[in-house]
This record gives structure tokens, sequence and C-alpha cells, in this order.
């Protein structure tokens, strides 16, 4: 056997063993597979079965839609409009700083919307859940983005309903608005009610009836692809529909007093003397809430934050503002509840006021006095300070500050929006809690004219007056009337206001109409035209103090300087069906600026066009 054949033989060998080797490899693999497959197909079949389908399968809440808001008349109030947004799920997106340049490429970014995707990428979040990118998308944009949805898993163009607020900056402060909800908000609200939802309500309406206007969450069982792009609606359970809000707001009276203040500083407060339901609730200047709903950009937000006029602040419910000599009807009434005076009583006005032992003069507003035969009728009707010092000394802060606080003065009146500040009706303990000092008799001289410490928001200022309309009988303001047609009630109502003889609400009524129709009236300009009987009384409310021996120059002051002016009314006087507080800050005479907003105003609900006629007689 030749060396060839000896080498050809043991090849062979060589080979026949390396196939066998392998072919005990490949039975072993094969064997192997066949287990795995049997285990996975047979052993674990419901486990990964049920993974498959969680998978191909998914449970999405559906976001209810808000309830609507109304005023009294069924003027839309807050809406919601369909929009598209741009929304990515960060677990579907494989790459994200790819996917975010080609959307820029496509649709196009600004550094702020992809700064606020940032924050909220790292911010707290659910798993899976979406964060939106971009607003209001076009139609065009739309388009582009639905020819490269393959190119960019994990994004999603969403159809969903944004709020609106037709009537814009007009119902801002108390309407408040709705907005993104931030980390705090998410961890305290109801996880699974809120799961699908975006924005609640910040401030306002908004805010305090957000539990009512959310609604309740729906379920959608989905088919899915790969990129969790949605292919079958499976089975669904509907969302329930937010409850919708009818509100005592008259939408006309709102405009018309915005349109009054024409951007001047300052709030009206209007109210039903019957029910305390709220007609209007002003508060000049204001801004647009519609900026707020989907984030507000740092530009628009500096310029209301920074801006002098503080628009975002509420002035209706905050604002704090010495009364002035609009307490007089209220303090008048307790100069006759404590007997210190009577309607005869007459004192010599000489434009002064001293107290014994007091080297301090305490000016009438009037420097030359407002005559030798001042009763407390006219006392109301031409606003006479030295009347009113010495009937509140003669009544003392022990009398004043229990008969005003059953009015509301320095007190929370309980609006149903739940922002508003109590204010300051002092008294000897106040002060020597918060001062450090005894309690002077010069102090209820000042509170006798509304200055001094105490200080009233309109909000108080108008319910006060309500309550005086009412003659007594409480209503703490509301602004919701029905809840899905389901009227609210009244809750904790104060007691009503009781004095001893009835008949003075009439003469201070009586009194009240003089400041408008009399010839010395302080508001005798607003006769003209009138329609139907006014009662009112003005006010003025220092910003600068003047010194003993000075005179009052507005032409000197700068213009944030100068006296508040304030106006308190209601009409019919017979039966009263609106009563207003008006605050224009700076404004000086109450007779020249707050006095004819309002009167616009309650020609607007009273008469409901142009007032025509002519004053009546006095």
């Amino acid at each position: 056997m030749s060396f060839d054949q000896k080498d050809a033989r043991v090849e062979k060998e060589i080979f026949a063993k390396r196939a066998y080797l392998a072919a005990l490899f490949v039975f072993v693999l094969v064997c192997v597979l066949a287990g795995r497959m049997v285990f996975l197909q047979i052993t674990q079949y419901e486990l990964y079965a049920s993974k498959s389908e969680n998978n191909r399968v998914q449970l999405k809440t559906v976001e209810p839609i808000r309830g609507l808001i109304f005023d009294r008349n069924g003027v839309l109030l807050a809406e919601n409009l369909p929009s598209h947004s741009l929304t990515l799920v960060p677990e579907r997106v494989k790459d994200m700083s790819r996917t975010l340049k080609l959307i820029n490429t496509l649709v196009g970014l600004s550094a702020e919307e992809q700064e606020n995707f940032e924050k909220k990428l790292k911010s707290y979040r659910r798993p899976y859940e979406a964060i939106p990118l971009k607003y209001r998308l076009e139609e065009e944009e739309i388009a582009k983005l639905m020819v490269n949805n393959y190119f960019l898993p994990g994004v999603q163009v969403e159809a969903e309903l944004v709020r609106h607020y037709p009537m814009g900056e007009d119902f801002a402060h108390v309407l408040g608005y709705v907005g993104q909800m931030n980390e705090t908000e998410k961890k305290r609200l109801d996880p699974i009610q809120y799961k699908a939802t975006r924005r609640i309500g910040k401030i306002g309406i908004e805010r305090y009836y957000e539990k009512e206007l959310h609604g309740q969450v729906g379920y959608q069982k989905v088919e899915t692809n790969a990129q969790g792009r949605i292919l079958k609606v499976l089975e669904k359970q509907s969302s329930i529909p937010g409850k919708n809000l009818i509100l005592n707001l008259d939408a006309r009276l709102q405009r018309t007093a915005m349109e009054e203040f024409a951007g001047r500083r300052g709030s009206l407060v209007a109210m039903d003397p019957e029910t305390g339901g709220v007609l209007a609730m002003v508060s000049s200047p204001s801004f647009d809430p519609n900026l707020f709903v989907n984030g507000i950009s740092y530009k628009d937000y500096n310029a209301l934050r920074d801006s002098l006029d503080t628009p975002l602040f509420d002035r209706a419910t905050r604002g704090q503002y010495p009364p002035g000599s609009t307490m007089k009807p209220f303090i008048g009434l307790a100069f006759l509840e404590y007997g210190v005076t009577n309607w005869q009583e007459e004192i010599k006005d000489p434009g002064w006021y001293m107290l014994e032992n007091d080297e301090r003069v305490y000016r009438d507003w009037k420097r030359t006095g407002h005559g030798e035969h001042i009763d407390l009728r006219h006392a109301i009707i031409e606003s006479c300070d030295t009347y009113f010092y010495e009937m509140s000394f003669r009544t003392g802060i022990d009398n004043l500050h229990p008969f005003l606080s059953q009015f509301g003065f320095g007190k929370n009146t309980g609006l149903d929006i739940g922002n508003a500040l109590p204010a300051l009706l002092p008294d000897r303990e106040w002060k020597k809690a918060y001062r450090g000092r005894s309690w002077y008799a010069g102090d209820t001289l000042n509170l006798g004219l509304g200055q001094g410490y105490m200080l009233a928001t309109p909000l108080q200022l108008a319910t006060a007056t309500n309550v005086y309309a009412a003659k007594g009988k409480w209503h703490r303001a509301k602004l919701v009337q029905l809840i899905d047609g389901v009227p609210l009630e009244e809750e904790d109502r104060p007691d009503d206001v009781v004095i001893k003889n009835p008949e003075n609400w009439d003469k201070m009524n009586h009194a009240m109409e003089g400041v408008i129709q009399h010839y010395l009236g302080t508001a005798k300009a607003l006769k003209h035209g009138l329609t139907y009987r006014l009662a009112a009384k003005t006010g003025t409310a220092q910003v600068v103090g003047i010194k003993q021996n000075e005179e009052y120059d507005s032409e000197a002051l700068l213009e944030r300087q100068r006296d508040h002016a304030l106006f308190v009314s209601f009409a019919p006087v017979e039966a009263p069906k609106i009563a207003v507080a008006t605050v224009v800050e700076n404004g000086e005479s109450a007779g020249k600026t707050a006095g004819p907003i309002s009167r616009k105003v309650i020609d607007r609900y009273l008469n409901d066009d142009e007032p025509k006629g002519i004053a009546y007689e006095f």
C-alpha cells in the first residue's frame, strides 16, 4: 500500500470523526432548541402569551371633557376647543437626541419649547406618560410629522380639547385659568383620575371648583404596533364630562366695567341684595388667561410680573384700601344705635375739630367748613368730617368696632373661591398686639372717617353695602349659581344686622339719595338722566399723609401718590336689585371717577341700554 493511499484513509477517518462530532453538536443544539421551544410554547405558554398580549394590547386612560362655565344669561365664558399637540413617550424613543433634531427640522422648535421639554423629562412623571413638546400644531406641521412617523418611534400627534376663554381679560381674575400640572400637584391629585390629565385649575373658579369641573376618567383597551401607535380600539369605557357651572356674574356688566376703567387701576364689585349673587367682579388692569393654558412664555410672564400696574394682582378680593367716607352711612347708623345723636341735632362746622387737651387739629376736607347747622343728613350729603369727628368721639371705639363688624368689616366675607382677605377693622386689642401701644381718642376719630388703621377690600365694601341695601339681611357673596342645574345651598349665613329703630334704614337711604340729588351732594353730577332712585356715598382714601399746615395739592403729587377714589351705591332705593362698590386708585374725586363707573354698570343692569329720562325731584 502506497503512502498516498495511507494518507487518504487517514483523512477519511479524520473527516468521519469530525462529521460525527459536528452531527453530535447539531443534534445537541437541536435538542436544546427543541427543549427551549417546548419550555416556552408549552410550559411557559400562559406567561409569554400574556406578555405578548400586553405588548400588543394596552389599557389607555381617556381624559374627561372639562365642564363649561356660563354667565347668568347663558353667555359662554370657558369652553374647550380642539387642538393638536406633539408629544413624546421617552420609553419608546430609541435616540432622543436624533429624534429631537429630526422634529426640529420638520416643524421647528423654539429654545423655550426645548427647555420646557427637558425640564419635564427630568421631573417626576408616571412610566410611559407622554410629555408635550409642541402645542397648537398647524395642519402643514401635522402632515410633515405623519409622513415621517416611521422614523419617529415614540412620537405622537395627539388631538385634544384645550381650554379657551372667549372674553379674555374681562374675567381673568374671577374665572382664573387652567395650566399644566407641576410635580407637586401630580403627587397631590388622584393618580387614577388625573392619569390622562395635563391641565388643572390654577386660580379662581377654575381652581376652587376643580373637582366639579374635572369629570371622571375613562378607559380604552387598544391594539398597538411596535412603535406604540394605536391600531385598533378593542374595548371602551367612556369618560364622564365635568359638570357645567352657571355663574351669578353678568357678562354685560363685566364688559361695561372693564370698558369704563379703560386700563385704570382699580376694582368694581356688584352684588344682588336679594341673594348675595356677585353680578360683576372686576380687577383692572387685567391679563389674558389664555396665555397660561399651554404655559406662558418667559417674555409674556415677565412683562405681566414686572408691570407697575400689577395686572396679575386681584384687587377685588385682595386689594386693601382705607374705605374713607364710604363708611359714613354705617358709622352714622352706629351713632343712632348708641343714642349719641339723632336726626335733628345740629353742630357747627368751622372746618376743623380739636380734642380737649390735645393740640392736634383734625381738618375737614372743606377747609372753610360746612356751616353752623349740620345734622346727620347733611353730614352724609356733604360728607362733613367735623360732624363725624364729634360723633365718633362720643360713640367710642368699644361701640364702633362691634357695630361695624356686623357688616363684615375685618372678616373674611366667605366668597366661594376662597382667596379673599379679611382686611382690618382695628380695636384696642389689635393695636396693643400689633403696634405695642394703647388706643387713643385720635384713633377713634380717624376710624370715624374710615381712615387710620382701617382697611377694606372692594369685595368687603360691596358685601357691606349689599347688607345695608337689604336693611340688614345677610347673604354671603356667591359667584356660582348652579352646578349642572342644581342650585348651591347657602351655608353658614351670618346673623342679620338688627337695629333698634328700623326707620333709620329709610332715613339713611334718604340721606344717601341726597348725595346724588341734593345741590350740595358730593356726587350731584350723576343725577342727570337717572331713571331710577340711586343711593350712594363717595369716599377718598389718602395715599400719602399731608401735614396739618398744608393743603392737598394734586398737581404737586406724583400720579401714584394721589388719593384713591371710592364709591358705594345701590338701586333702586325702594326695592334694591344691585349694590356696587368701586375703587379707582389715585382717582381723587369719587364723583368724577369711581361714581360714573358705578353709574354705567347700574344703568346697564337696570335699563339694559343707555339711560334716558330726567332726574328725580329731591
